[in-house]
């Protein structure tokens, strides 16, 4: 039985002897199919022609992604804390110098995912270093591969160590999750995904619903994913993609970005 890996979203399919007809997270107005059709890979021709690059963002957190880019392009990242590694987001290569790589700095603990879109082979890294992966229960009807790994959490917050917890803040999807990590310094670090979206000027932040196809949140929903974060002090953010990264007053950011989102959706047209 082979695992099929969709080429637009990356998702890990169960095995079966041929590819699925259609890929029901893509099919979602959250995602989209290609004008050319859904198309299929598999792990081992991914490895083939694709590998990961490492960047360290800063001390105990690195980021991981695959080149040259595959499906979405967003980047996992790696938290190192005493409590042991986290995978925050995933990604759907996982060949073996990463395997290596990700041994020698001490394994996984934990992997933690932000929403959907960034399932992909997160059944393959839980088996590959036999971690457990932790799901917002609210979006378990988008899990297309089954796995004995996988953790469903519900409320609004998990806490995974002293230093590390799982806040839901909603919006892009119901579950949709962000991961609060104290940081080296004290000073708190947002690893985001984009449930809130980096902009390229790094001094703001946006929210949607769907961002290829550029459909909003309501009013309300960006209210209440600004006032899920609000209790939660940090001072960085990264986001999903490469460069996506606030260095500083990122609750200032967050706080402002979402008052300027409602102001524009709820005043008079200029």
């Amino acid at each position: 039985m082979t695992v099929f890996l969709c080429c637009a979203c990356g998702t890990s399919f169960d095995g079966a002897d041929e590819a699925p007809e259609t890929c029901p997270i893509c099919s979602d107005e959250r995602q989209y199919v290609p004008a050319s059709g859904q198309a299929w890979t598999t792990p081992e021709k991914l490895a083939r022609t694709h590998r990961n690059t490492w960047l360290q963002l800063e001390p105990n957190l690195m980021a991981i992604q695959t080149v040259p880019a595959f499906a979405i392009n967003q980047r996992a990242l790696l938290l190192r804390t005493p409590s042991g590694n986290v995978l925050w987001d995933c990604i759907s290569l996982i060949d073996d110098a990463t395997k290596a790589i990700v041994e020698a700095l001490g394994g996984l603990a934990a992997i933690a995912i932000s929403h959907p879109h960034y399932y992909t082979a997160m059944q393959d890294w839980a088996a590959a270093f036999d971690a457990p992966i932790y799901l917002h229960a609210a979006d378990k009807e988008w899990i297309c591969r089954s796995s004995d790994h996988i953790r469903l959490w519900e409320d609004d917050a998990l806490v995974l160590s002293s230093t590390i917890t799982l806040v839901r803040g909603g919006g892009h999807f119901a579950g949709g999750t962000m991961l609060h990590w104290t940081g080296g310094d004290g000073r708190g670090v947002l690893l985001a995904g984009d449930i809130v979206q980096v902009t390229p000027s790094a001094d703001h932040v946006s929210f949607m619903w769907s961002y290829p196809n550029m459909l909003p949140l309501s009013a309300a929903e960006v209210a209440d994913v600004a006032e899920r974060l609000a209790p939660w002090p940090f001072e960085r953010i990264y986001g999903a993609f490469s460069h996506q990264n606030v260095r500083q007053d990122g609750q200032e950011i967050v706080a402002r970005s979402a008052e300027r989102y409602i102001a524009r959706l709820s005043g008079p047209a200029q």
